[in-house]
């Protein structure tokens, strides 16, 4: 944990949530855990409120990104936020929105300029920033459009969800059931596709990953009897894919999709909506997963959970997804700079 370590730029999240706390947490376990260095980027007065506030006693250290790695070791390293916070654990307040967006913003130039070699994202609440005037559906869009706005490239940002043993990728993600199959393209699989096989190659440093493509209906449309989309839709992204080189394969049922021999077959599956992908995930490994961004110029994980508004400030709120976060983004980083460096 030395000056030469580059640590994790940790954004607090929603103020009123769990994010102050679960960092908190983290930190405390961070000997045990075999955590990376990381710092926050926080206000320090509501930092030291909640720990105060769950019965921790908690070392401080306002800092820069440079020396974050140095103080880890005694003290959690925080980089000041301008913005000011009002500690209402469980009450979410308008007024938090300015620095939970300043937090964010200031991870993700933090990264580009390599001052840290990730992003991890404690939860936010998109309510209480659309009532102080944010305009973006919600943090992966946010993220998308602030690396469009420091590289001048448009990114198409791609979920995933990575647990110890299932990696599932929905193409269609915040929308309503009954508008997935209007918003399903074969273009979209296919794009969604690339991004995922290229940053399971170039980040998760997998040779030659292998795609399972799930079918969108029961049993995969059963020939076109229970639907017409995944052999209009589906299965032509999966002729264009392996056309292109990469090892995918399906429709596939996605109710044998997800049992311990299927996944073995399989990096990652590519699901048709929100629940087919993260109801599996969380099934098996609620605690464990993490949320990753692909498709981004900067590595960017999260906890798989929310703000959890009902629990916050009472101390039991769990950080185990966020220390997954924060492995597997200090991982990611590393095997990125190898695959750089090659």
């Amino acid at each position: 944990m030395g000056s030469t370590v580059i640590a994790l730029a940790l954004s607090a999240g929603d103020p009123s949530g769990i994010g102050p706390e679960i960092a908190i947490a983290a930190f405390m376990a961070r000997e045990a855990a075999a955590l990376p260095p990381f710092y926050l980027l926080a206000d320090p007065a509501l930092i030291a409120s909640r720990a105060r506030l769950v019965g921790i006693s908690l070392p401080i250290v306002e800092t820069t990104p440079a020396q974050a790695a140095q103080v880890f070791a005694r003290a959690l390293p925080i980089v000041p936020l301008a913005a000011r916070c009002i500690d209402s654990a469980g009450r979410p307040d308008p007024a938090n929105a300015a620095a939970t967006i300043e937090a964010i913003d200031r991870a993700v130039a933090d990264c580009l300029a390599g001052e840290a070699s990730a992003v991890v994202t404690c939860p936010i609440a998109k309510k209480p920033l659309y009532d102080a005037g944010f305009r973006f559906p919600g943090h992966t869009e946010y993220l998308a459009h602030l690396a469009a706005r420091h590289s001048g490239v448009e990114a198409m940002p791609v979920m995933m969800l990575a647990g110890p043993d299932l990696r599932t990728v929905p193409v269609t993600i915040h929308i309503a059931l009954a508008e997935v199959p209007k918003a399903l393209t074969t273009e979209l699989i296919v794009a969604t596709a690339r991004i995922t096989a290229a940053d399971l190659i170039g980040r998760f440093g997998i040779a030659r990953p292998r795609l399972a493509i799930a079918g969108l209906n029961p049993h995969a449309g059963e020939g076109g009897a229970m639907g017409l989309e995944d052999e209009r839709i589906v299965r032509p992204a999966v002729d264009i894919l392996r056309a292109e080189g990469i090892d995918a394969f399906g429709p596939l049922p996605a109710d044998t999709l997800f049992h311990a021999r299927a996944r073995a077959g399989y990096d990652a599956a590519l699901c048709m909506y929100h629940d087919q992908a993260l109801i599996p995930a969380k099934a098996l490994a609620f605690d464990e997963a993490v949320n990753v961004t692909l498709g981004l110029p900067f590595i960017r994980t999260s906890p798989d959970h929310g703000t959890a508004f009902d629990i916050a400030g009472k101390g039991v709120a769990r950080p185990d997804s966020l220390m997954a976060a924060l492995k597997l983004a200090r991982r990611l980083a590393d095997s990125g700079a190898r695959a750089a460096a090659a």
